[in-house]
């Protein structure tokens, strides 16, 4: 079979990475790709808005099966898109990505099914919701409703804060038209759980648990990031409240969006915290998760393309989705400066092939990089490599990662040294 992904980044790779373990998989396109994939998918030089020029070229090279990985084109109709041609594609359709595409509709939806969540209110005014702020509890949440790259979401510690946050967003449109309603929200406490699960609309099955670390420095300090590292499974996860979840936050989450007419087929991921009142939803995303797709995947036994397409085509039930019982450990190595201003064209050293050799059960996924005319391999963007090792428990898989993230180098490279901590303090206190 001929697969396109659509996508650009680390998580792109992931999945490539694992779609290549498929015996029926003969040739993978990238849709554009980076430098780094360029061994394991061809690129094809079409942005991932680029709809229309996307499904042209589908159609020219017989492409069978259809993979779009980030949320701006599932946001934006691409699933429609490439059905309406006759495509069968792994992720959900228009209606269905609203659940990412706009938290003021994922907030409603909890509320009207009872879907545990944060209390909020929403506000379309922006000296309404600066009035509301004046008698808000503190510390408090406010998320722009449509999508902003991950940096929607502010946590404002003081009152100052907080009108400034409104303002910014309302006012100044620093997301644009994903500001112009917001949704504030009660800040909860308690441990952070990522959650991917693959659905066929009726039928869902969680992946492996993950645990993110979005602050830029140790300690968890810094401005938020796309992520700056992962492990899995999240020590804090039970069974207990596997189950917890799976009745009162996975399946009524599906059955709710069903109600609705807007069917959720694809990955669906749930970004979860565990309070004291019990596991309650921060935040839907429409697709895969990254960088957590990066240690979830590697830990995945069964064949990604046969779980697709039993989402695809409404068989999930009868396929297996297996995982092992080991760990994994992903650190992203980003560029200097990131999440703000960083530079680019650094040559990377280390890598052969993109990956590190003689290194057993570890895979460098590449995120933002370049090769240059002469084959040089350069970063490319803010996140440059996840360095991901699996292990038969977490502390091997954190070793191994961090011993041979040394092993890569270029100009101002920046990572956390502290990643996994957290997870293995649980591990230790478990026991």
């Amino acid at each position: 079979m001929k697969i396109l992904v659509i996508g650009q980044g680390g998580r792109e790779h992931a999945i490539i990475k694992k779609l290549k373990e498929s015996k029926d998989v003969t040739e993978i396109f990238v849709l554009p790709g980076n430098g780094g994939m360029e061994r394991d998918a061809k690129r094809v030089p079409i942005g991932v808005m680029e709809i229309k020029k996307a499904v042209d070229f589908a159609k020219s090279e017989k492409i069978d099966y259809v993979v779009i990985a980030p949320d701006d084109p599932l946001v934006a109709g691409a699933a429609d898109e490439f059905m309406k041609a006759g495509f069968p594609v792994f992720g959900p359709d228009k209606k269905a990505a609203e659940i990412e595409g706009s938290k003021v509709f994922s907030k409603n939806l909890m509320k009207k099914y009872n879907i545990p969540t944060a209390r909020y209110e929403v506000f379309s005014d922006m000296e309404k919701a600066l009035s509301y702020l004046d008698s808000a509890p503190l510390p408090t949440v406010i998320k722009a409703d449509g999508l902003a790259l991950g940096k929607g979401v502010i946590i404002a510690n003081t009152l100052p804060e907080a009108k400034k946050a409104v303002k910014e967003i309302m006012g100044d449109k620093v997301f644009g038209k994903s500001g112009d309603n917001i949704v504030i929200e009660e800040f909860l406490e308690g441990p952070e759980v990522s959650v991917l699960a693959f659905t066929d609309g009726n039928e869902l099955k969680p992946m492996v648990s993950s645990m993110d670390h979005k602050r830029a420095l140790d300690n968890d300090e810094g401005l938020n990031t796309g992520g700056m590292g992962t492990v899995a499974p999240n020590p804090y996860y039970t069974e207990k409240i596997a189950d917890e979840c799976m009745k009162k936050i996975f399946l009524p989450t599906i059955h709710a969006m069903k109600s609705e007419g807007r069917t959720f087929r694809g990955c669906l991921y749930f970004g979860l915290m565990l309070t004291k009142d019990g596991p309650k939803v921060i935040e839907y995303n429409c697709r895969f998760g990254d960088p957590e797709t990066q240690v979830v995947l590697p830990l995945l036994e069964s064949d990604l393309l046969h779980i697709m397409q039993s989402c695809t085509d409404g068989t999930l039930a009868q396929q297996e989705v297996k995982f092992s019982d080991g760990a994994a450990a992903c650190v992203i190595l980003a560029s200097g400066g990131y999440p703000v201003a960083y530079e680019k064209g650094k040559p990377i050293s280390g890598l052969v092939d993109g990956q590190l050799p003689g290194e057993e059960n570890v895979t460098v996924y590449h995120s933002g990089t370049a090769i240059t005319e002469d084959g040089q391999l350069v970063t490319n963007g803010g996140r440059v490599l996840g360095v991901t090792a699996t292990g038969p428990r977490l502390t091997n898989a954190l070793s191994h990662a961090y011993e041979a993230a040394e092993k890569i180098s270029f100009e101002k490279l920046h990572k956390r040294s502290d990643i996994g901590l957290r997870a293995l303090k649980a591990l230790a206190e478990k026991q």
